[in-house]
């Protein structure tokens, strides 16, 4: 019965039309249960066996880059609603290797199950925020069925059908290859490999003049045994292409700034002049840059080649700021890593005020000299010849909100106190700095983190301090992505954090702190998982050298039960950060549960030293000595923690996490329940954390899970 806008498909309300093929209609449907949008596709009746066909074969995928089904009616199917646009060209180098890499991903899923797909086209392929998105399993079939070795018929799209699929012969996995080599052409290309059925037969497609001609044309060969025998095989030329230190595009890292005043404390300048700079390259289509926390580890390092080839980028821009009152010198100096020649340098003598101009002076320079084309866009109100905007009249304000993003970047709990006085010294000098109310919010979320500060304390200064500068520059991306993460981690409204991510998103595309905290604090509790990882994996991308990039990534790696992936990067994280709280609370806690306790107790021994009392290393170490048969100890923090309740402000998180290490569940679960009721920040995280088996396996977590809007795993 054909369904129309505003009826009821069981608990699904139609909403509106997606699209119309020969098998039946998708609508756009609310879940009325779950609220939350979904793609309703209703089979016609002479379909029947690929309905279930589909259903079986995606049911049996659950793969960041395959849409998820969620249901199964009588004559339709439930899906992911997936919100993006099909794949299509040219497109840059880079953007074509990354997005054929996730397709590849996840072909190498389905065909681990035994499933092709049969039906490789661009149609079927969606681009999101995320990333690619493969679709519509209507013709896939096992390779392990009986007919397998049979003729199985002409299905499919005749311009991206592998010979073999349009001659009816038998079919493997190598048919999706060729499928695969198609879409992967019109990608570079910009237009079809073959026009018809007998050009995929008999013609060989025009070169492409490209780094991924090679791979491409290996797919499309027309006989079988020519091609890669395996997506995988696919999957490591298209690593190995990556891997090349030599990336397509433009690319550059800012190092910091030098500061030739001689006062460390003035430091602070310097590394903010850089980071501008950085933020500005940023929004330059078709230049990779590096992120700060990257490029700043490499502070005084002398070997630009070592430097390079680390960060796999083809320039550095180098600098120096000298100031004296109100009087600012500052050179700068474009290299190329290839042969350490200058391409562009020069010398800037300006006043304090005319920093945001001298900013993007710099900045212009390089594209210029790197001859990246410069395109105006809405976060660029001022026109297309500028990166870099006034944010604040008060020099005074820029340096406050610049030494306390410098103290805040320390990632200590020192470091934070000190940047709350000079983020509110910024809003008292400026009230309307959008910059300084983005970053005070940040504050007021971190605190929670690193300090023993009631969630419900912070909540609302968080929030205010987030709509304010959302309200003052809607062009900036700092307050969405507060925002955002005030919504989940303070009032876990996980859906909520949408809207505002996708604002961030798209005003910073390449930002890695979008990107990892999309992933840990979004996907992940949607039930997302395989994404959250590849949503990490892709902040690491531009910034490599991360610690809370690295730690998060280390942590949802073990969530999505990949032990030994999460063991390397985990070992990897703590030896690049061995004193860092975060680095032990999140790469520490991972390796323990993912099977290595003592060498997670030897990490977290290790970062104690820097960080005294940590309650939340602590609380880890708890868990770690159970691990590792030692529950008189974990019961000894856990009356530590008991003992302390009594004249400071003990996380109830902690508290719960402590009896569960000590084997009191009863009073673990109450602490928890308590721990949900005042939104504390790390509770999710608990909650799916492998190391607290005892938590996760008892049937009280899973009504926690549903208290938080947490999806069970």
């Amino acid at each position: 019965m054909p369904l129309s806008a505003g009826e009821k498909l069981g608990p699904y309300e139609i909403l509106s039309p997606i699209g119309r093929g020969g098998m039946g209609e998708v609508w756009r449907a609310r879940d009325t249960r779950l609220h939350r949008i979904v793609a309703l596709k209703q089979l016609n009746g002479q379909h029947t066996n690929r309905f279930e066909q589909e259903a079986r074969a995606i049911a049996a995928l659950n793969h960041a880059h395959i849409c998820q089904i969620y249901d199964v009616g009588p004559d339709f199917l439930v899906l992911e609603y997936v919100e993006g646009a099909p794949i299509g060209g040219p497109m840059a180098t880079a953007d074509a290797l990354r997005a054929a890499l996730q397709i590849a991903s996840a072909l190498e899923a389905a065909h681990a199950k035994g499933i092709l797909h049969r039906d490789l086209k661009p149609g079927n392929i969606m681009m999101t925020a995320a990333g690619a998105k493969l679709l519509d399993f209507g013709l896939a079939k096992r390779i392990t069925d009986e007919d397998a070795t049979h003729t199985i018929g002409i299905s499919g799209t005749p311009v991206y059908m592998s010979p073999e699929q349009a001659e009816g012969k038998p079919l493997d996995a190598r048919s999706d290859i060729f499928s695969f080599g198609a879409v992967l052409y019109e990608v570079v290309a910009g237009r079809r490999a073959f026009d018809n059925l007998v050009a995929v037969l008999r013609d060989e497609p025009r070169m492409l003049d490209s780094p991924l001609a090679g791979i491409v044309s290996r797919c499309l060969a027309k006989r079988i045994t020519e091609r890669f025998q395996t997506i995988a095989d696919v999957k490591g030329a298209l690593e190995r292409l990556l891997a090349k230190p030599m990336d397509q595009r433009p690319s550059i890292a800012v190092l910091p700034f030098a500061n030739m005043g001689g006062n460390k404390e003035e430091e602070y300048f310097s590394d903010g002049l850089a980071e501008e700079i950085i933020n500005a390259l940023t929004k330059v289509s078709g230049l990779r840059v590096i992120a700060r926390a990257s490029a700043f580890r490499f502070r005084g390092e002398p070997d630009l080649r070592k430097i390079g080839d680390t960060l796999r980028v083809r320039t550095l821009l180098e600098g120096s700021v000298r100031r004296a009152g109100n009087r600012l010198r500052v050179t700068a100096q474009l290299v190329n890593i290839e042969d350490d020649s200058p391409i562009w340098s020069e010398r800037y003598d300006r006043e304090l005020a005319d920093v945001f101009v001298l900013q993007d002076e710099i900045s212009l320079a390089i594209v210029d000299a790197l001859k990246v084309q410069l395109v105006g866009s809405p976060n660029q109100p001022q026109g297309p010849h500028t990166l870099v905007r006034r944010k604040t009249a008060n020099p005074e304000a820029f340096q406050a909100c610049l030494e306390g993003r410098y103290q805040f970047l320390q990632y200590t709990v020192e470091g934070i106190r000190r940047s709350q006085s000079l983020f509110e010294r910024a809003i008292e000098l400026d009230p309307n700095y959008a910059d300084a109310y983005g970053a005070l919010a940040e504050y007021f979320i971190y605190r929670t983190l690193y300090e023993s500060v009631p969630t419900m304390e912070a909540a609302p200064q968080a929030l205010a301090a987030a709509d304010r500068a959302v309200a003052l520059d809607p062009n900036e991306a700092s307050g969405y992505m507060a925002r955002a993460l005030i919504r989940g981690l303070f009032h876990h409204d996980w859906m909520g954090e949408g809207p505002d991510l996708e604002a961030a998103l798209r005003l910073s595309p390449e930002s890695p702190f979008v990107r990892y905290r999309r992933g840990i604090w979004y996907l992940l509790p949607l039930g997302r998982i395989e994404e959250a990882v590849a949503e990490v994996q892709r902040a690491i991308e531009s910034d490599p050298l991360s610690l809370v990039a690295r730690g998060v990534e280390c942590f949802v790696l073990s969530v999505a039960g990949r032990t030994e992936m999460a063991l390397r990067r985990s070992r990897a994280c703590l030896e690049m950060f061995p004193n860092s709280f975060l680095a032990a609370f999140l790469a520490g806690g991972a390796m323990a549960g993912c099977g290595a306790p003592a060498d997670a107790a030897v990490a977290l021994s290790q970062a104690m030293i820097a960080n005294p009392g940590n309650p939340w290393l602590r609380v880890i170490l708890a868990g770690i000595y159970t691990s590792l048969g030692s529950r008189e100890e974990a019961c000894r923090i856990a009356a530590e923690f008991e003992e302390e309740s009594q004249t400071h402000h003990v996380p109830s998180l902690v508290r719960g996490m402590a009896q569960a290490a000590a084997g009191d569940l009863n009073a673990a679960f109450h602490w928890l329940d308590v721990a949900c009721d005042e939104r504390q920040v790390w509770l999710m995280a608990v909650l799916l954390m492998p190391l607290y088996r005892t938590i996760l396996d008892d049937p009280r977590r899973n009504a926690l899970l549903r208290k938080a809007n947490v999806a069970a795993r």
